[in-house]
């Protein structure tokens, strides 16, 4: 039986290296120190280190060097490297004059500034710390996404049973009833340019954004044949037609709208924007709550699986947010443009 190779998490990676510096710490110590204060001093500098790396990268370089406050980026460095120092240096020596034989040592201002010069060098390692987190997470995401992609890929070779004799069939019954019944033919068009779209588009990693409005444009008219009672719809849009976007990306909402946001019992409106601005395409959809569907509970929207697939495909520069409002539910969803 062959045996699956799996990959290390980011998180067992970072705790692989945190290990390797308690060992490290502990074996420099242990010949002159002996095993209870080598361990000692091993636990409290690992934990001294990882406050000095996480205080900086999780805490201080996002909060203020990332939004342009260099001054009070440094002020909050430089603090926060003589706290952890003068604590450390006043730590080790207690624990050294309870735990040692030695004669007690002093906490003296020379002591309080090699320990403060040390935090230093362990403030610059912080950074390539922060590099290399950066490097294996966009390695694993790049790894998800292609998974993902190869799975897609897979699913749809499965789905598609001789997809150009399907399309050679449609255009010939669409030659057909052009003569008979021309609204019909319209609609077969659609679809075939639906199953084209799904064939030769939705396995590309970009596509052009007309192509996307073309592909949810004829969505939107055969599910118009279903639908028995009166639905108003609009759709407003303002982009530049060559610029790209994940396939399916905007597919989430609306296929949701007619699946739960249509109320048989009276009339329905639908308002659907695409429009680009600031260097990012906003996508909203605005309908009118099923009260039937909600009470039996039927929730669905498929925004989860949206936002996993939105933090793969731009980390976290987009906005996702839905909300309710009296009978209306709101969607929104902005993404760079590439």
């Amino acid at each position: 039986m062959k045996m699956i190779k799996r990959e290390p998490t980011v998180r067992q990676l970072v705790m692989l290296v945190w290990a390797a510096v308690f060992v490290v710490i502990f074996f420099t110590f242990l010949p002159e120190e002996g095993f209870t204060l080598s361990l000692t001093y091993a636990v409290i500098n690992t934990i001294f280190y990882a406050f000095i790396i996480y205080g900086n990268i999780s805490f201080l370089y996002p909060r203020f060097y990332l939004k342009g406050r260099l001054s009070a980026y440094i002020a909050a460095s430089v603090l926060l490297l003589v706290l952890v120092g003068a604590s450390r240096c006043f730590i080790i020596l207690t624990v050294h004059n309870v735990l040692s034989s030695d004669a007690p040592e002093e906490v003296t201002t020379l002591r309080l500034v090699n320990y403060v010069t040390a935090c230093v060098l362990i403030f610059i390692l912080s950074f390539v710390f922060r590099i290399a987190l950066a490097y294996f997470t966009v390695k694993k995401q790049s790894e998800q996404i292609l998974l993902q992609k190869s799975a897609a890929e897979l699913s749809l070779l499965k789905s598609q049973v001789q997809p150009h004799f399907l399309f050679n069939t449609l255009n010939n019954i669409n030659y057909v009833l052009y003569r008979e019944a021309p609204d019909t033919a319209v609609l077969i068009e659609r679809l075939a340019d639906i199953m084209r779209y799904f064939v030769d588009e939705s396995p590309k990693d970009r596509v052009s954004i007309a192509a996307e409005v073309k592909f949810l444009e004829n969505y939107i008219e055969l599910e118009r044949i279903r639908i028995r009672f009166q639905t108003e719809i609009k759709f407003g849009k303002n982009y530049t037609e060559s610029d790209l976007v994940p396939p399916m990306l905007f597919m989430t909402f609306v296929e949701n709208i007619f699946k739960h946001g249509i109320d048989k019992s009276g009339n329905n409106s639908i308002t659907i924007s695409l429009r680009q601005q600031n260097g990012y395409l906003q996508f909203e959809t605005i309908n009118e709550i099923n009260r039937r569907d909600k009470a039996e509970g039927i929730s669905g929207f498929g925004l989860s699986n949206l936002d996993k697939r939105l933090k793969l495909l731009f980390g976290n520069a987009y906005y996702l947010d839905t909300r309710e409002d009296a009978n209306l539910f709101f969607a929104e969803l902005k993404i760079p443009i590439t």
